[in-house]
């Protein structure tokens, strides 16, 4: 009894912030693909962006859950005010290959 009325009480002083929700992301998604002429189809950077949710989708503790959800507006706010050079939105891929290793200095 003591202890749900002090999560009660706690839960009271937790700030609530505006979440970035999956809505949200994937309708920035198309103007994001085409404002930095990424190479993928709309359905790939959608896919992305459930897997960056899916990434902590074990976190419980509020604070770590508020934290996220800031950060996850800084970086839509950065991406869709163009803040942002291209190559933090997407790195180009790894060369596998000898030649393509060759040719980029790496061997």
């Amino acid at each position: 009894m003591v202890a749900k009325k002090l999560v009660e009480q706690g839960l009271k002083h937790v700030k609530q912030i505006l979440s970035v929700d999956r809505a949200e992301a994937r309708r920035r998604i198309p103007y994001t693909v085409k404002d930095f002429y990424i190479p993928i189809t709309i359905e790939q950077g959608r896919a992305k962006v459930g897997e960056m949710f899916l990434k902590n989708k074990n976190v419980t503790d509020i604070w770590i859950i508020d934290m996220l959800v800031i950060k996850g507006q800084m970086e839509l706010v950065e991406t869709a005010n163009l803040w942002k050079q291209p190559n933090h939105v997407m790195m180009k891929p790894k060369p596998t290959d000898f030649l393509c290793k060759f040719y980029e200095g790496q061997e």
